[in-house]
């Protein structure tokens, strides 16, 4: 068995990570830290996991982090790199849930986090974590950066048109909406019940932290840089991403026969039948990305519908996915959940 460790297991996506591993059939979590709740056991924090974890948070200490095979960082931007270091040096790898690794240039990273970057040479090293783009990489790596949410969403969307440069890249759009659970656990008057219930809102539509990141990745795929309009929005759901994508088509391409080629072999992905309109509530508490590809009637548009639990493949899912590649398991190992519906 594989020891695991979790630094800040307190969160949404803390707590989702242990759900998955508590029946991986290759790991254990060995460790689980937080600096506000050392001395809590785990169950008490979380009722959902009595019977099910003994745990108890401790102090987060890179000393004792450092005796796992594999250490998630499940934390706020500015945590993870001042740890990550030494853990590397150790023989520890390590996926990080939050921001500090996913973009290349340390300047834009200080510019949309409002921090300097205490470890920018790792920046390079480290691999963006999406298996249907990087698998290979990711199976080699020591560090992955776990993607965002917003960006899994919106790349795993854009990937077969950019791949097969079909589209125009300087006008792409992006409109994504994620339930209140991506806002984190911490108090927050925007998603108070009263504030959030009966009401929907975009917000962060002159920039989002989660933009260059969606900007990387594309262009990446693309080969050059792409511009991006992208607004996000916020629905009155406790979990679930809808994205709607578009993008002007360049030249005429069989739009569902292109995708369903392309995630052909995926296990985490799911194209659906032409037609379809995927449903957030059909990937609950799943690693599953749905998309489901349209033409615009009489235009040379492609819309692309890309739904994802922003827990799970947005977050805590797809970390465990790439854990199995590094650990050279299974990749759909402790992934097979079925949607809770209704």
């Amino acid at each position: 068995m594989y020891k695991i460790g979790i630094v800040g297991g307190t969160g949404y996506t803390g707590v989702e990570l242990l759900r998955l591993l508590a029946h991986h059939p290759q790991v254990e979590v060995a460790q689980i830290t937080s600096r506000g709740n050392a001395g809590t056991s785990v169950a008490a924090m979380f009722p959902s996991l009595r019977g099910v974890s003994d745990l108890v948070f401790t102090e987060p200490e890179a000393e004792r982090l450092a005796e796992c095979d594999l250490v998630f960082f499940a934390t706020p931007h500015g945590t993870a790199m001042e740890m990550v270091p030494q853990l590397l040096g150790a023989g520890t790898r390590v996926v990080d849930l939050g921001p500090d690794f996913r973009l290349r240039d340390p300047a834009q990273w200080q510019q949309w986090y409002k921090l300097e970057h205490s470890c920018p040479e790792r920046l390079e090293e480290a691999v963006y974590g999406l298996p249907e783009l990087n698998r290979a990489a990711i199976r080699e790596a020591r560090l992955v950066a776990n993607p965002g949410c917003y960006p899994t969403c919106v790349i795993l969307g854009f990937l077969p048109l950019l791949e097969r440069g079909v589209v125009d890249v300087e006008h792409l759009v992006a409109n994504a909406i994620s339930g209140i659970s991506g806002a984190g656990r911490q108090a927050q008057t925007r998603t108070l019940a009263c504030e959030a219930t009966e009401s929907f809102s975009a917000y962060g539509a002159a920039g989002h932290r989660h933009l260059p990141e969606i900007r990387q990745g594309l262009s990446a795929i693309a080969g050059r840089a792409v511009e991006l309009v992208f607004v996000p929005h916020l629905a009155p759901m406790i979990r679930g991403m809808h994205g709607t994508l578009y993008a002007r088509l360049t030249e005429e391409v069989d739009l569902q026969a292109l995708y369903e080629e392309r995630y052909a072999n995926e296990p985490f992905v799911d194209v659906m039948p032409a037609g379809s309109h995927p449903e957030t509530r059909t990937v609950r508490g799943t690693n599953l990305c749905r998309l489901a590809v349209h033409r615009a009637h009489g235009q040379d548009t492609a819309l692309v519908l890309s739904v994802i639990d922003n827990l799970t493949k947005g977050a805590s899912g797809q970390a465990v996915q790439n854990m199995n590649l590094m650990l050279g398991l299974e990749e759909t190992a402790g992934l097979d959940q079925v949607a809770v519906v209704p």
